[in-house]
């Protein structure tokens, strides 16, 4: 499968934004001592960007398609992953 297949599947979902993000990254300076910045690569949803000139990893859980991959890839296991509260998260189309 493309990314291009990828990124239109994900246009078949419907999220239900919380204020408040699911995705905490625990420790930022663990994020600025990571050499491979992992996350930037594993989420389907490119939730995680490493901003280079701030120095940090934004976290767009707008995005999270909920898969839970970040709470297991993450080398540092530095990122906290939960469900989105009741009547929040991901809605999926087909299914």
């Amino acid at each position: 499968m493309s990314q291009t297949d990828v990124s239109e599947k994900l246009f078949t979902i419907r999220y239900k934004c919380d204020d408040k993000s699911h995705l905490i990254i625990k420790d930022t300076q663990t994020c600025l001592n990571c050499t491979t910045k992992d996350c930037n690569y594993f989420c389907p949803s490119d939730v995680y960007e490493w901003e280079k000139k701030l120095k940090i990893t934004t976290v767009a859980f707008e995005n999270c398609i909920e898969c839970g991959t970040c709470r297991i890839a993450c080398p540092s296991d530095n990122i906290d992953w939960v469900y989105p509260k009741g009547g929040y998260g991901i809605t999926y189309k087909y299914g």
